[in-house]
């Protein structure tokens, strides 16, 4: 998927693309999609054949579709933007959405774009221009992705391919395709896998002949005696760390030897390319060696974690930034106007919420995952799995006090995110020290407070998160100490007035849903963290009953669902991509089971003071409504610009058949108010949804189960539970932005 930079300029209507483009001819195989498209639509047909150029067949189209609109005037209101809003979304038909993206396309004609899918090369928009090239001269270039795009969009706008929504039934019987971890089959398959790892393991320490240290065996012990141990160290989350699979030899190894040689040269030419490898031995004992007949491709959204793409190995070293803010100069404002108090430390975009980067091992993971969002700081080297090096030096501390007096200062902030990298792969130490500096720092913003007239106070710290996929990757990470540690901090912040403390998740599949995992969830639960779980919805998890089945086993632990996360980045992630379309047919296809009515809404608000019980609470709030489980509070994707959001229009294709997209912002929530100097942000997705269909059955997908996503062309962010809204202060605080800087318009 890939986000221009900005518009760079609109070419006029009459004039060409680019001569070598007006001169390619289509293949025969589009030549034959070019007739389909023709004899099934007659009046395009005839529009395309009269017209002696592009703009005759722009206008005859035009006319045509608004011809058709004429007795529907909700369409051209949301059309034109007279109206707006999830009202005015939930109102349009199925055809109302061809309409839409029909007259979008002619209006979009002949844009430009900077497409970083193609490392800055353009793309260009115009539709009806190469059809009717194709028609006229038999050229224009467009690929045969394009036309059946150009197919599906016909047959929905004449009401030949109707949208028909899942039942309860139906969806139930997706979900059944994926078993979770936690069934006993998968348990002694995975018992098996860490056997078979651990002999690998043991094999490595006797070949070092390592006799000192923490894990090492004594001279003298027999083969029996060193797998016992071993076996004693599975328990340790320094085990896992110490003996994560850092080359592709030793990943194989550990997996038995069953990677393919294909897959092994791709790996090989990642780590020759620079790609960081780090899979601890614990996640790797989760993927399928031997393939059990009731989990066939099971396990493909947690391999496709591990296991890198030729996409990504080829443009590593060539990623660009997806999100801005992620580039800052030391005294400039980031993307999002905030100036932060250091380069690398604080990641912000919205007024309520700051992300805290530490300089210790919470820089790094528990593994690097494929699609990880942050792949673009591995590739400058800011991010690393050299833990020796991360460990926190004496300067840290230090800059520690730098940043929560950032924070304390801060007019309007109150969420503090601490993430990285991986917030719990910081030590016991390090996680007691942060959280201490936290908490003084919100004494601190309260205490200022008091002497601040009514109206000119400061937002004072109500929420504290933790970003985390170590319940997941590593959860023997989950220690009595650390559960002390944040205990602690929460019985102590509880006093001051912080109500919400989070453990954010990255759980991807039911699959990783494992014994252990459900143990850490109960842990950090009885600690009084709730858990939440954000969902990067990658190609292998889009697939039919995934993420529902995901849902239900989430909420059968106590983890409630919040956002679903379109991938995001360039064409480095184009192989774990799954089309925003499909996105917006999972949102509202999964609200079909598991929306949360409005009368629910208040109940679960109160899930954050009773923690320790939110398994019950669950389990009896699913049982009185009879839903299997709690949709995702909302899918969106984060923009290149500012914030998160799926309000989005289809404006135009590529001769790939790429979808172009026009992303406004989430309005639903406060922003920096550098949005209003914005405007709309334009994203070139990096694959054409043939090609995620064509994906998917490679993974053994019904396609024809997937049909209608052709049709979803528009989306609109859906508003947040209030669950996740912010508590009311008991005063008025200010109206003023510290630490922002805009420039004049």
């Amino acid at each position: 998927m890939a986000a221009p930079d900005k518009l760079q300029r609109r070419r006029d209507d009459v004039s060409p693309i680019p001569a070598d483009l007006d001169k390619i001819a289509i293949t025969v195989k589009s030549h034959r999609l070019l007739q389909q498209l023709l004899q099934e639509n007659p009046p395009l047909a005839q529009i395309m054949r009269e017209s002696r150029n592009e703009t005759e067949a722009l206008v005859g189209v035009r006319d045509w579709i608004i011809k058709q609109t004429e007795e529907r005037p909700h369409v051209m209101a949301y059309y034109q933007g007279s109206k707006k809003g999830r009202a005015a979304f939930s109102s349009l038909g199925w055809q109302d959405y061809a309409a839409i993206r029909i007259l979008d396309y002619i209006d979009n004609a002949g844009m430009e774009y900077v497409d970083q899918n193609l490392r800055g090369e353009p793309a260009i928009n115009n539709p009806f221009r190469m059809i009717w090239l194709a028609v006229t001269h038999g050229t224009g270039g467009a690929k045969p992705p394009f036309f059946i795009d150009m197919i599906e969009l016909f047959r929905q706008l004449e009401g030949r391919s109707p949208r028909q929504l899942p039942d309860e039934e139906t969806l139930l019987a997706w979900m059944e395709r994926y078993p979770s971890g936690l069934d006993p089959r998968l348990v002694k398959l995975r018992e098996e896998n860490r056997d078979r790892i651990l002999r690998v393991i043991i094999e490595q320490i006797e070949k070092r002949g390592q006799t000192t240290g923490r894990f090492s065996f004594s001279p003298g012990m027999s083969a029996e005696q060193k797998f016992l141990q071993a076996l004693q160290w599975w328990d340790d989350h320094r085990f896992h760390l110490r003996f994560a699979a850092r080359d592709p030899h030793t990943l194989n190894e550990m997996l038995g030897g069953s990677l393919d040689p294909d897959t092994m040269k791709v790996l090989h030419k990642a780590k020759k390319a620079g790609i960081p490898f780090f899979v601890n031995p614990y996640y790797l004992s989760l993927l399928h060696v031997r393939v059990p007949y009731f989990a066939i491709g099971a396990d493909l959204a947690i391999r496709h974690y591990v296991l890198y793409s030729e996409a990504l190995v080829e443009e590593f070293g060539h990623i660009v930034a997806w999100e801005k803010e992620d580039i800052v100069e030391p005294g400039k404002p980031n993307a999002a106007g905030w100036l932060l108090p250091t380069s690398s430390n604080v990641h912000r975009r919205y007024p309520e919420v700051a992300i805290l980067i530490p300089d210790t091992t919470g820089r790094a993971c528990g593994g690097l995952c494929a699609s990880c969002q942050r792949m673009y700081n591995f590739q400058r080297g800011l991010y690393n799995f050299d833990l020796d090096k991360l460990k926190s030096t004496e300067k840290w501390p230090d800059k520690l006090e730098r940043l929560m007096a950032y924070f304390a200062e801060d007019s309007q902030l109150r969420d503090v995110l601490l993430t990285g990298g991986d917030g719990l792969m910081c030590s016991d130490k390090s996680m007691a020290t942060i959280l201490d500096a936290i908490y003084r720092m919100a004494v601190r913003k309260q205490q200022a407070n008091t002497r601040r007239p009514e109206g000119e106070k400061f937002a004072e710290i109500i929420r504290v998160r933790i970003g985390t996929r170590l319940p997941i990757y590593l959860p023997q990470r989950i220690t009595p100490e650390l559960l002390a540690i944040l205990k602690e901090f929460r019985e102590k912040g509880s006093q001051i007035g912080i109500k919400q403390f989070v453990i954010q998740t990255h759980f991807q599949s039911p699959m990783e849903v494992t014994p252990a995992s459900r143990q850490a969830v109960q842990q950090l639960l009885q600690a009084g963290w709730i858990v939440t779980n954000q969902h990067v919805f990658t190609a292998a998890s889009s697939r039919r009953g995934h993420t529902a089945k995901l849902r239900k086993v989430l909420n059968d632990i106590g983890v409630l669902p919040y956002y679903t996360f379109s991938v995001k980045g360039y064409m480095e992630n184009s192989y774990n991509f799954a089309t925003n379309g499909r996105a917006i047919q999972e949102q509202i296809e999964e609200k079909v089971v598991g929306k949360v009515e409005p009368e629910r809404c208040e109940e679960i608000k109160r899930l954050p003071a009773e923690a320790a019980t939110m398994v019950e609470r669950l389990n009896e709030m699913r049982l009185a409504s009879g839903q299997p489980f709690l949709a995702t509070d909302r899918n969106v994707l984060n923009l290149p610009g500012v914030g998160k959001s799926l309000t989005f229009r289809v404006v135009g294709i590529t001769r790939y058949g790429r979808r172009i997209l026009e992303f406004d912002h989430d309005h639903t929530r406060r922003h920096s108010p550098i949005i209003h100097q914005m405007g709309k942000v334009i994203i070139i997705e990096s694959k054409s949804i043939k090609e995620y269909l064509d994906q998917l059955a490679e993974m053994g997908e019904d396609v024809s189960e997937y049909q209608s996503v052709y049709g979803y062309s528009l989306g609109e962010t859906e508003p947040r539970l209030p669950l996740y809204d912010y508590p009311d202060y008991d005063f008025t605080i200010t109206d003023e932005y510290t630490n922002l800087e805009l420039a004049e318009e």
